[in-house]
């Protein structure tokens, strides 16, 4: 599996594979077992999606530390991915830990996808 290199990438994998909405499935049962109040509609367009994420993730650096190292370790993001970032930027830092959790979450769905298409 190559991994998407963007947002825009991961997108148009997930919907070439008609994945995207078990993508967001994906997103909400683990929101859930972070215990973070998000849940996203499965009609949630990829720009909202996007958007409402980003900015989640933001305010949990901001405000929630300690939730927001819970929600990285629930989705299984890499550590070491995470500590490469430049954090000097929270907005900025916001966005590539967005990234780096639906790249995350995308693998899971794919892998998932394909090991059930196997059997």
């Amino acid at each position: 599996m190559l991994l998407p290199n963007n947002f825009d990438e991961l997108i148009t994998q997930a919907n070439s594979e008609n994945l995207y909405i078990k993508l967001i499935k994906q997103l909400n049962k683990d929101f859930l077992l972070a215990n973070i109040d998000l849940d996203f509609d499965e009609e949630v367009l990829p720009t909202s999606l996007k958007y409402i994420l980003h900015e989640t993730v933001f305010k949990l650096i901001q405000e929630k530390f300690m939730e927001y190292l819970n929600l990285l370790y629930i989705v299984d993001v890499s550590e070491k991915k995470v500590r490469q970032l430049d954090g000097s930027d929270v907005v900025v830092l916001s966005e590539q830990v967005t990234f780096l959790i639906l790249q995350r979450e995308w693998q899971k769905v794919w892998y998932r996808h394909k090991t059930k298409n196997r059997l």
